[in-house]
């Protein structure tokens, strides 16, 4: 989904002083917005339900800054309200649509709380402007061991990972960074690995090199021993990040053999194709959780 609004044609609308009162559904109604390194991740949550989640592109935080405060904090209650009208199929649980969805213009005064976690400074600091915001930071996460480098993404998703499917959990995330963070049945870190994801390593190459081309992912697991170029990129990437997971998920196993095993990101569907391909007993444990943040994020969130 691209941008639901552009800064650089946003007017201020005029202010209504004729609200809906109450807006019963403003206690119950929350949006999560995670910030990826490629993409705004929003999560739709009506009471402890969350009821949807949809993906959108990075704010243009140049647009953004040329506006007044007020303009900026206009513009991204206006953002978020016509986002959630595109994805909600003109309904958001628990409040009348008449009021919440045909009524966006007026109910920009009124915004829904915003739950922010973010490891892209420069859009963290465009959504500190929104008027109800609450961001997400490490000292607020109940698990031991952290470092205060950690993404709070990597910190978040595991928490969730963790409450939902037990632990001892390891947490694999398929992003832009290709990650693995584990944590123990007492909720404290054991630890972790960032590596390139697989769309970076693609992209790096063609780019970084004078003579290789940008490829994309296979929609499967491609032959080991090319014969072209673009073949020969394509496996040497999928097929040793593939021989990478499996090696890191063996060795969690040898530490934890009861721990869940989880995956979620972007790429985490072809990479589960790929790992099923591959190792298909490895593949069958590794559980798909692309809420993962979410759901760490409703465990810190949803009764606030």
């Amino acid at each position: 989904m691209k941008n639901s609004s552009n800064a650089d044609n946003f007017h201020p609308r005029a202010r209504k002083s004729n609200l809906t009162s109450g807006l019963t559904g403003k206690g119950k109604i929350k949006i999560a917005l995670a910030i990826g390194n490629s993409r705004l991740h929003w999560g739709l949550f009506a009471g402890k339900t969350l009821e949807k989640t949809w993906d959108t592109e990075h704010l243009k935080a140049d647009a953004v800054s040329r506006l007044c405060e007020a303009e900026k904090a206009e513009y991204l209650v206006e953002t978020v309200m016509r986002s959630i009208e595109q994805i909600s199929d003109r309904h958001i649980p628990d409040v009348p649509a008449t009021t919440a969805v045909s009524n966006l213009h007026t109910l920009s005064v009124v915004p829904l709380p915003l739950v922010l976690a973010s490891v892209v400074p420069q859009q963290t600091a465009i959504w500190q402007s929104y008027p109800e915001v609450r961001i997400m930071t490490l000292d607020q996460l109940a698990i031991g061991g952290i470092y205060p480098t950690l993404g709070i993404d990597r910190a978040l998703a595991l928490l969730g990972a963790g409450n939902q499917l037990g632990w001892p959990i390891l947490l694999i995330d398929a992003g832009t960074a290709l990650t693995f963070t584990g944590a123990n049945v007492n909720r404290y870190l054991i630890g972790g690995a960032i590596l390139p994801g697989l769309g970076l390593q693609l992209s790096s190459l063609g780019k970084k090199t004078a003579g290789l081309p940008l490829v994309s992912l296979p929609e499967s697991l491609p032959c080991r021993w090319a014969k072209d170029t673009a073949g020969a990129i394509q496996s040497g990437v999928v097929y040793a990040t593939v021989a990478g997971v499996r090696d890191f998920i063996e060795d969690w196993r040898c530490l934890f053999p009861n721990s869940k095993i989880a995956i979620t990101g972007g790429d985490r569907t072809l990479l589960l194709q790929y790992l099923a391909s591959a190792f298909p007993d490895t593949a069958a444990s590794v559980i798909d959780a692309p809420d993962a943040i979410f759901w760490g994020i409703s465990q810190l969130t949803v009764d606030s």
